[in-house]
């Protein structure tokens, strides 16, 4: 699914007036159609309604879905803020047609004063003040509507967008005068603004309704943001050869496990065994020795010659993968050995945990590290390789995605919705996984998945999107068996199986 910006969306719906063709308020029309369906599936006619519309295009579409719940019977009051006298043309043939409805009849335009009405929690507010095409914060009389809405009990559906939100970049946008949805109901696609953990909050539930705009534009138009769906993983997942044996399926090296985090080794190794690599070396300090071969008697070990750190890098020609950070530690000793690792590598490369916060402690390292290589923080190991803390999960994404192509990386930044960021500039986000997975060690068992692809015979790209996705899958499953309290990492190389099972039928 493409992620559009929103001078992409504008262009989306006059290319599809131009092309369907249709109108420009029938398309408003079409739209209030669909919002209006989805507010009916959820709250019966027996609901106070109070609806309030901005000047714009969503004041129209606000206008438009008044009209169509008082045919159906809702008891609906309406009011249009026309402070500064002027309307969008569309906006202006709604305020016609609603005055002209024999089944709303309290219909307010506001031009100077406002008495808001009084707001019950029995009351459903629908929010049509402003949508995307905002770019700046509320203030004024705007800003006290939204605190006004906000501090009621009332419900809110926010139409497209919540007021007050921008479909991009919110870093220097005010919280207080930004709607907090119950529910979003947004045309056609997702805005960006909504893959944001921060935002989460203004958006409540979020419905995508199509409303049929071009789909020839959506096809055609290239989209620098992208969500990870289904039939994009299938088609990236290579098949198993009826005869391959272990020698054609990959060599994964991972360095992981300083003493005490002997765990983090286990956990990634297992994934990347479950990920279908042929054999999995994995060098470990020698004190993790008894707990390795009990843990994964599969993987064959490496012991460092120190007993407690990784402290000498090692020879990685015989490789498909290396992946390096897991419980690592931030040993100075370490830290060498893990440049040194690098720089020598030449197959692909993960760098994960305390690999990365490593890499912190020595940004000047960062120019030293090889075109291609993967990092995989979540937001506080991506701060500390930035330098300093974002003020956004916006501002992380595109510090991120500057760091990609500059050093021409791959970056899968983690969180709900994790961003991979690709050296060309693009992001793909992926759509699996949930809160459930928020335990120690999915890092480390996504890094043994992604490395075990790696091995496997995936390109670089297609290892993290595909290693990415069935990460969450292998959460879902599990959620849904064992529930999200109690998920555990271990739980999702349980379930990885059944993910691979999934994609396979």
């Amino acid at each position: 699914m493409k992620i559009f910006t929103s001078a992409q969306i504008h262009e989306l719906d006059r290319y599809t007036m131009e092309h369907e063709p249709i109108r420009s308020i029938d398309l408003m029309e079409r739209a209030a159609k669909a919002i209006a369906r989805a507010i009916m599936d959820e709250w019966s006619n027996r609901t106070p309604v109070v609806v309030f519309a901005g000047p714009g295009n969503n004041g129209g579409d606000a206008l438009a879905v008044a009209r169509l719940l008082g045919n159906e019977g809702y008891r609906v009051k309406a009011y249009l803020f026309n402070i500064s006298n002027h309307l969008s043309e569309d906006c202006v043939t709604n305020r016609q047609r609603l005055r002209e409805s024999k089944y709303v009849k309290d219909f307010t335009e506001v031009t100077t004063q406002f008495d808001p009405p009084v707001l019950e929690a029995d009351t459903l507010v629908i929010d049509g003040l402003f949508g995307s095409g905002l770019n700046k914060p509320l203030a004024g009389g705007f800003a006290s509507l939204v605190k006004y809405i906000n501090q009621s009990p009332s419900k809110v559906v926010s139409i497209d967008m919540p007021s007050g939100l921008m479909p991009e970049d919110n870093s220097y946008n005010i919280s207080a005068n930004i709607i907090h949805a119950d529910l979003t109901l947004t045309l056609q696609h997702k805005k960006l603004a909504f893959l944001f953990a921060d935002t989460q909050q203004y958006i409540g539930r979020l419905r995508v309704l199509d409303i049929r705009l071009s789909q020839e534009f959506i096809n055609r138009t290239e989209a620098q943001y992208r969500i990870a769906e289904e039939a994009d993983i299938r088609g990236r997942m290579l098949s198993r050869d009826d005869f391959a044996h272990k020698g054609s399926m990959g060599s994964a090296l991972l360095i992981a496990g300083r003493y005490s985090m002997a765990g983090a080794a286990v956990l990634a190794a297992k994934a990347c065994m479950r990920s279908g690599a042929g054999k999995v070396v994995a060098v470990t300090p020698r004190k993790n020795c008894a707990i390795m071969q009990t843990s994964v008697p599969e993987v064959v070990l490496q012991m460092d010659h120190e007993e407690t750190y990784f402290s000498e890098a090692t020879d990685s020609e015989d490789f498909e993968a290396v992946a390096i950070g897991p419980g690592i530690g931030l040993h100075e000793t370490t830290a060498i050995a893990l440049i040194s690792q690098i720089r020598r590598s030449q197959c692909p490369v993960v760098v994960d945990a305390d690999g990365l916060n490593i890499l912190a402690n020595h940004r000047a390292w960062l120019q030293q590290l090889p075109k291609g290589i993967i990092m995989t923080p979540h937001p506080k190991e991506f701060d500390r390789l930035a330098g300093t803390p974002c003020g956004s999960d916006y501002e992380r994404l595109h510090k991120a995605q500057e760091l990609a192509q500059h050093l021409q990386a791959y970056i899968l930044l983690k969180g709900h919705y994790s961003a991979l960021c690709l050296p060309n500039g693009n992001i793909i986000f992926n759509s699996t996984g949930n809160s459930g997975m928020a335990t120690a060690g999915s890092g480390d068992v996504l890094t043994g998945i992604i490395t075990g692809l790696l091995a496997r015979g995936y390109q670089r790209g297609d290892a993290c999107m595909v290693g990415m996705y069935l990460h969450g899958v292998a959460g879902d499953l599990a959620a849904k068996d064992l529930g999200k309290e109690s998920l555990i990492a271990s739980d999702l190389i349980t379930y990885l199986p059944k993910a691979f099972l999934r994609m396979r039928e």
